[in-house]
């Protein structure tokens, strides 16, 4: 006969939520900071973990009943959300503030001459020409897709002579294919309209 033994498990009772000190704490929820200005006591180096665990889970305690208290909550698709408000204390810096940049030559000049820097988006329309060492439009007046138009001077295409439209000249081809590209380009924008709007119905 097998004597069955009881095991008993001991039961602990929950700490509680409210934390009461002779001082109260200071909070800077934006960085969820608490701060204790009450002493540390502590009960000798045999319960020093446990001194220094209890004074930590009372803060950690205190710091969540702040922010269950005073911060606004909302429920979201990806769960519930609790929004901080902003830092209210102002974090030292680890380093020294760099000393200002000197100026190169150049940004001397340009200073003195009020020359300015272009911004991303007028770099993005540009592009450098290599014949006059400029920056020059992509396209529109004077725009680099319009590059050889003017040229006096130009080397024969036989295949182009040869399908080129009586009454037409070299001179007018730049500008025409520009014209052609810009009408294809409408009229195959106008075919995907009307397909979006045939399947649309």
């Amino acid at each position: 006969m097998v004597d069955s033994m009881a095991t008993e498990v001991e039961t602990k009772e929950p700490l509680p939520i409210t934390v009461n000190k002779p001082t109260p704490y200071t909070f800077d929820l934006g960085l969820l900071l608490a701060a204790d200005p009450n002493p540390l006591l502590l009960n000798g180096r045999e319960n020093l973990e446990e001194d220094l665990a209890s004074t930590a889970r009372d803060g950690a305690q205190a710091l969540l009943n702040q922010l269950l208290s005073t911060c606004p909550i909302s429920s979201t698709p990806n769960g519930v959300l609790l929004s901080l408000p902003a830092i209210e204390t102002r974090l030292p810096r680890e380093k020294p503030l760099p000393p200002p940049k000197a100026q190169t030559t150049w940004e001397k000049f340009a200073a003195k001459k009020g020359i300015k820097a272009k911004t991303a988006d007028q770099r993005k329309k540009l592009v450098y020409d290599e014949a006059t060492g400029e920056w020059v439009p992509k396209w529109g007046y004077k725009g680099k897709n319009k590059a050889g138009e003017d040229d006096w001077i130009v080397e024969v295409d036989e295949k182009k002579e040869r399908e080129r439209k009586e009454g037409t000249e070299r001179q007018g081809d730049g500008r025409r294919e520009r014209k052609e590209k810009v009408r294809r380009n409408e009229r195959l924008q106008r075919a995907n309209e009307r397909k979006g709007r045939k399947n649309g119905q």
